[in-house]
Parts: structure tokens; C-alpha cells; sequence
């Protein structure tokens, strides 16, 4: 009796041993996750990065995850009308202003304002869902004029209708060769 029990707990060992969550990349959890979330970030906006073989084969998971999640809710939404209230601009873009007087008899500038009603897309419960997911695994981007870069709509409209065909398989891996310094293996990991 005793023996197999000995031989179960060997055999629990090696079921742990043998299931691996992920490459801890010589790293602490935080700084891991941030250069994951980073490096993710890069991929989606720039369709292309250069990074060791390690940290690409753990982003090609994460990217994967997060193009087969937009693929199955990009269509996911519907549109609706909406009320807008915004400044009236003149032909030159600027904003237009009219002369008003206030309670204490003080004249000021008051910007104009007009409402229009616009159409836009609401997400569906699901499709709002996966948004939240795919903003937990990237950074959010400024360009250079400091705009906001929604790559989450990015992902929706521009990359999961390129792959609506495909099953899986959405990144690739180049190598590239021996570092110069670590000799660490250097790989270019890309969108198909």
C-alpha cells in the first residue's frame, strides 16, 4: 500500500514539472507583464518588431489571443443616432463667438454652439467585453502630434478583417541570428 502511494505522489511531481505557465524572461511580475504589454502594444501598431526569441514567442501567444477575440466580434455592434452638441466652426476651422453681456453688465465671448446628430457604433455586450480584454494586454499610444491611437478599434476594423479567413496563425517568427554583446537569438515577429 504504501508503495503506491509513493508512486502517485512521483507521478503528481511530474505532471507539475511537465506544465508550464509561462517564460518568467529573467524578470519580476511586474516588469515582465509591462514589457509584454509593451512589446504587444508595438506589434499591433507597428505590424512588425525585432525582439529576442523568448519575448516573441510569449507576444505571438498574446497577440494571437487578442486577433482571434477582435476576429469574432468585429461585427459585433450596431449603429445609433446620436445628439451632438459641438462648437460651430467658420470655413477657416475656427471656432465662431458672439458678444454677451452677463448679470453684473460685463460683456464676454461665447462660443457658439450647434447640435448635430451623428451616427455611431455602440458595441454589444460581448463586443464591449472584448474591448476591456484588449485593453488589459496593450498600452495606450499617443502618435507624435499627441493624439490618442485607439488600437483596440485598430484590431476591429483594420486587422481582424485581413485574417477573417485564416484559423489561427496570425503572427509570424524570423530569426534573425546571434546578438552582438549577449549573443542572445534575435527574431523579427510579425503579422501575416
Amino acid at each position: 500500500m504504501p508503495k503506491a502511494t509513493e508512486n502517485n505522489k512521483k507521478l503528481q511531481k511530474e505532471r507539475v514539472k511537465t506544465v508550464s505557465i509561462n517564460r518568467k524572461l529573467g524578470r519580476t511580475t511586474d516588469q515582465r507583464l509591462s514589457i509584454l504589454r509593451t512589446l504587444t502594444t508595438d506589434l499591433i501598431w507597428h505590424e512588425k518588431i525585432e525582439t529576442t526569441e523568448a519575448r516573441a514567442k510569449e507576444i505571438k501567444s498574446i497577440a494571437d489571443s487578442l486577433i482571434s477575440l477582435a476576429i469574432k466580434e468585429k461585427d459585433n455592434f450596431e449603429m445609433v443616432d446620436v445628439k451632438v452638441s459641438r462648437a460651430k466652426l467658420d470655413e477657416k476651422g475656427n471656432k465662431v463667438t458672439e458678444k454677451v453681456t452677463s448679470k453684473n453688465g460685463k460683456e464676454y465671448l461665447r462660443v457658439v454652439r450647434e447640435e448635430v446628430t451623428e451616427a455611431r457604433q455602440k458595441d454589444m455586450p460581448s463586443r464591449l467585453n472584448a474591448r476591456r480584454k484588449m485593453m488589459k494586454k496593450i498600452n495606450k499610444v499617443k502618435d507624435s502630434e499627441g493624439k490618442n491611437i485607439d488600437l483596440t478599434s485598430k484590431l476591429f476594423n483594420e486587422i481582424a478583417p485581413k485574417y477573417t479567413d485564416r484559423v489561427g496563425g496570425y503572427t509570424r517568427i524570423v530569426k534573425l541570428g546571434k546578438r552582438r554583446g549577449d549573443a542572445a537569438e534575435v527574431v523579427v515577429l510579425q503579422l501575416v
